[in-house]
């Protein structure tokens, strides 16, 4: 039997209908085989961060439970943004959905396919702000991502719907 992680998911969409699209991505996340939903964020409203030319983004996180290997992770939300009609035209674009990999715990990696703990999430409020909501202890690049979130502030983050999941205590990732 594989030993069972902890993984963070940050989830992001701004064209369509973005809050059916983000709950249908934790729906499909959550029947993976290998894969428990420990908790989900409300969901925020947030501006676009690079292209700032687009649409709003709806964005929330997602604490698991998991066998899955990072990589094997990675794939599944991959195949989950493909089968819900995310195109990948430019980087930080307009998207139906973004599923990142946070951290994962017990895992740094730094290859092609994969970085974790993922290299922008630090600098993101809308990351920080709906993973604070589930995991404000989780220890990050040796703080934790309540401390990270105060530093970016959450200027132009708002929460538009409350969490529906119960949370459990987070694991750490140091």
């Amino acid at each position: 039997m594989r030993e069972v992680r902890a993984a963070y998911l940050s989830l992001g969409a701004n064209l369509g209908n973005r809050e059916e699209t983000l709950r249908e991505a934790v729906r499909r996340i959550g029947a993976a085989e290998g894969v428990e939903i420990v908790a989900v964020s409300s969901v925020y409203e947030t501006e676009p961060w690079g292209r700032i030319d687009q649409p709003r983004f709806l964005n929330l996180a997602v604490a698991v439970e998991t066998t899955l290997s990072p990589e094997a992770l990675l794939a599944l939300t991959q195949s989950i943004e493909n089968a819900l009609g995310r195109v990948r035209h430019e980087r930080w674009g307009a998207r139906t959905i973004d599923i990142d990999v946070l951290c994962f715990e017990g895992v740094e990696r730094n290859t092609p396919e994969l970085t974790l703990p993922h290299p922008y999430m630090t600098e993101r409020a809308f990351v920080l702000v709906p993973l604070a909501e589930i995991a404000p202890a989780l220890s990050v690049k040796g703080k934790t991502v309540e401390a990270w979130r105060d530093a970016t502030g959450s200027e132009g983050v708002t929460r538009v719907t409350e969490n529906e999941q119960q949370k459990k205590e987070p694991q750490s990732l140091s």
